[in-house]
């Protein structure tokens, strides 16, 4: 029983110390930090790069609006990698004036393996750029998108991820669980660390990275999430990683459980392997550079070992109960907490991330209502992965026709009604003040 108890000390002390620290962390979001000072005036030279396997339904959106950012036409070139298509997706993206990369490699089919070959001929090439970006086919991106990324550039970053928001979030309680699940982390986790001078991460799509950043190695990465594990290299070798809340791309998520079930593992499985590969690394950073950031850096890559420590944690509560060494009523308790951490916690944050971002609440109630069951079933994956991984990767289908405009006008909306409410809370408070 003693050594029960110790252990149970223990696990409970780590785990609330891990989750206050997350706490804290993100209270950080809601703080209005000083912006970098520019340290050179210079529009810089882009390349904007697209892995596509037969993304012919959305491809076209993406580059129309490509084609329309406001930024020197000469000053971009938009490059799609039309990787083991057997569509018309490189007959589409060259009607749209894409220049096209065909790849053909049944073996190594990620996007991390398209970028790596694509970069490498570039390089070779030494091409006449000063970053590259990277969009998914089935985005859409703001105008405004490179004017913010040279700005990041010009405040001296090397690697920036965008706005991640959401095409469509209310097509199925699957896509607003994916909505809520970006929107939080925008704020809170990226958003958050920025302010602190911590890194942030980058988070698939929409993000920008220096060109003589990985002239000397090309993209070399190995899992399947190549974004997470970009990350966490540039983490651990001591360099922090930008923010830019105004370049903006819009995402499409997947509507059905079948689809995110197999997307959510494919991520699950790429944390394993980053968890595998760069734990290590990060460690060895933390004592290399003694910086918050590394330290953060490695706390994200132990998610997973908290997970299972919480599970030990209830386990040792039922073998504590089971000889005798706690009532009833402190292990229901005990349980209690989990079930509100799990069911309760996430719609609060969901309500509340909404209420902070000013975004429609009523749109958004099915997805708030069953986002506990969205998050929750991301712990029965995570088990699931963890007993049986599949690394091969599957390719999650787009077609939501959905064209820049559009979300333009939402926003245009959005924004009516929101100065259209504070004016009628100015003239009915002015009516009762007379």
């Amino acid at each position: 029983m003693k050594y029960l108890y110790i252990l149970q000390q223990a696990l409970i002390w780590i785990i609330v110390v891990f989750w206050l620290y997350q706490l804290i962390i993100s209270a950080c979001a809601l703080i209005k930090f000083k912006e970098k000072p520019i340290l050179k005036n210079k529009k810089h030279k882009f390349m904007l790069i697209v892995p596509a396997h037969n993304e012919s339904k959305v491809v076209g959106n993406l580059l129309e609006s490509l084609n329309n950012l406001d930024y020197p036409k000469e000053l971009y070139d938009v490059y799609v990698i039309a990787d083991n298509c057997t569509d018309n997706t490189a007959e589409i993206a060259r009607n749209n004036n894409a220049i096209v990369y065909e790849r053909f490699n049944e073996e190594k089919k990620t996007k991390g393996f398209a970028l790596q070959w694509f970069l490498d001929q570039k390089i070779k090439e030494n091409a006449d750029y000063d970053a590259f970006c990277v969009f998914d086919a089935d985005n859409i991106v703001d105008s405004n998108f490179l004017n913010a990324m040279n700005k990041k550039l010009c405040q001296g970053e090397e690697v920036v991820q965008g706005y991640r928001d959401i095409k469509n979030p209310t097509d199925s309680w699957i896509s607003a669980g994916y909505a809520l699940f970006y929107w939080t982390m925008n704020r809170f986790y990226h958003l958050a660390r920025y302010n602190l001078g911590l890194s942030p991460l980058i988070n698939g799509t929409g993000f920008m990275v220096d060109f003589n950043l990985i002239k000397p190695t090309g993209w070399n990465t190995i899992t399947l999430t190549e974004d997470i594990e970009f990350s966490l290299k540039n983490i651990a070798s001591g360099r922090k990683l930008g923010w830019a809340t105004d370049a903006i791309v819009y995402d499409e998520q997947p509507t059905e459980f079948k689809q995110s079930w197999s997307q959510r593992s494919r991520w699950t499985v790429g944390h394993i392997q980053c968890l595998k590969y760069y734990t290590k690394d990060l460690a060895e950073g933390v004592v290399e550079y003694r910086t918050l950031m590394n330290f953060d850096g490695l706390l994200y890559i132990l998610g997973l070992p908290m997970m299972i420590m919480t599970f030990l944690l209830i386990g040792v509560n039922t073998v504590m109960y089971l000889i005798g060494g706690m009532s009833t009523g402190v292990l229901l308790f005990n349980y209690l907490k989990y079930i509100v951490a799990t069911f309760i916690v996430p719609i609060l944050t969901s309500i509340a991330i909404l209420i902070i971002d000013k975004r429609p609440i009523r749109p958004m109630l099915k997805g708030i209502i069953l986002f506990p069951v969205f998050m929750g079933s991301w712990i029965i994956i995570n088990i699931k992965c963890m007993i049986k991984p599949n690394t091969k990767w599957e390719k999650i289908e787009h077609g939501r026709d959905i064209k820049i405009d559009e979300m333009k006008n939402k926003k245009k909306t959005k924004k009516s009604k929101n100065s259209n409410d504070k004016e009628e809370s100015i003239i009915s408070k002015n009516e009762n003040n007379k």
